[in-house]
């Protein structure tokens, strides 16, 4: 009887460990959308956000399963991001009535085609506090730690002499350099 007691109990220790590292994603990682970018411009300058990151998508789409599912559930990129951006999805498919950072009505599918011309998914779409996009990220990443990467891309204004890819290169040397 002792035996099955200490496997239940190395069993509820193994799913809290996993448990406390991932959360999920709709649940935590995306704010709640009022359907107006421009008014969510105004939330993020009041409570000090680099910007406004969007995630494209649809439902169909295998790689937003995967980056929800193994990325965006993690607590570090949650904590990370919820930080220094607010965050949201738009459907690229959608027929939501959307306003656009100028304020500006339309669906989501328009706002997803016509303005930024997303036609794979995922796209993260980064958007300083005047709504301009900065950086434009497609697919999903290898891992947490290249999403945390996109972050600090963004929230360090490498974006601005460099490209992501090249970042990228040079953060995996620096770590290989460690060991």
């Amino acid at each position: 009887m002792s035996r099955y007691l200490l496997l239940t109990a190395c069993l509820f220790l193994l799913i809290g460990d996993i448990t406390a590292a991932t959360r999920d994603p709709g649940e935590y990682f995306f704010d709640q959308s009022l359907g107006n970018f421009n008014d969510e411009l105004e939330v993020a300058k009041e409570e000090g956000k680099k910007g406004v990151l969007i995630m494209f998508e649809m439902d169909e789409c295998p790689f937003c399963h995967r980056m929800k599912t193994r990325v965006l559930n993690q607590v570090e990129v949650q904590d990370y991001f919820r930080q220094h951006f607010l965050i949201y999805t738009v459907d690229i498919e959608g027929d939501v009535e959307i306003a656009d950072f100028q304020g500006n009505t339309m669906k989501e599918k328009d706002f997803a085609f016509r303005q930024y011309r997303v036609r794979a998914t995922p796209v993260f779409g980064f958007f300083d506090l005047d709504g301009k996009m900065i950086t434009r990220f497609t697919g999903a990443t290898n891992d947490p730690q290249e999403f945390l990467w996109l972050g600090e891309f963004v929230v360090d204004d490498h974006y601005k002499s460099t490209n992501f890819s090249r970042y990228k290169r040079e953060k995996r040397r620096a770590l290989r350099q460690e060991k």
